[in-house]
């Protein structure tokens, strides 16, 4: 029996109360997954985007402040 087939099952045999209360867990990770996702590509698409950035000179300094705050 496959995983599918037994996951099947088994939401079958449960009252359909534990069957909703299992459909709201299966959304909140389906939500969990996606915000990972998007996380690992953000991280990707800044880490691309600042690529062979790392040696350039600063454009400014803390001497170019005109107010700082602490």
């Amino acid at each position: 029996m496959t995983l599918d087939e037994k996951i099947y099952h088994s939401i079958q045999r449960l009252p359909s109360a534990f069957q909703k209360e299992l459909i709201d867990f299966i959304e909140y990770l389906l939500m969990k997954a996606e915000r990972q996702e998007r996380q690992v590509w953000a991280m990707w698409s800044l880490s691309s985007a600042m690529r062979g950035m790392e040696n350039e000179e600063p454009l400014y300094t803390q001497g170019d402040l005109k107010v700082v705050f602490e």
